[in-house]
């Protein structure tokens, strides 16, 4: 079964079996606007916990997305190269931007469950 957990920078990791797949949140795309453009990371870099893995732009500003844990990029979603427009219709589910490996899964209990992130953004 999945598990969701969220950050303080409106990411989303769904972990299910040791592949993670990390977004950003119905919220953080609704505050960004319609997303224009999205540069995804290499497939086989490394992260570390907070470091920038990828530009979302929109027609208000660019942001970066943190990686919410340490890991290897082990996949990125393609289809918004051509439609950067499904992280905003579909932020949770088709719109995700990339999957990882995780270095170290105890870092997941650093991070917030649904209950703490609604709270958050109240």
């Amino acid at each position: 079964m999945a598990t969701t957990y969220y950050t303080d920078d409106h990411e989303w990791i769904r972990v299910d079996g040791g592949v993670a797949t990390v977004g950003i949140t119905d919220y953080a795309q609704e505050q960004l606007g319609d997303l224009v453009f999205v540069e995804l990371p290499e497939v086989g870099k490394s992260l570390s916990k907070g470091d920038p893995a990828v530009v979302v732009e929109s027609v208000k500003a660019a942001s970066d997305v943190y990686a919410p844990v340490d890991g290897e990029i082990t996949a990125v979603n393609d289809k918004l190269g051509d439609d950067p427009a499904l992280v905003n219709s579909a932020a949770t589910g088709d719109g995700w931007l990339w999957q990882m490996k995780l270095s170290d899964e105890s870092q997941l209990e650093g991070l917030m469950d649904e209950a703490g992130y609604k709270a958050l953004i109240g």
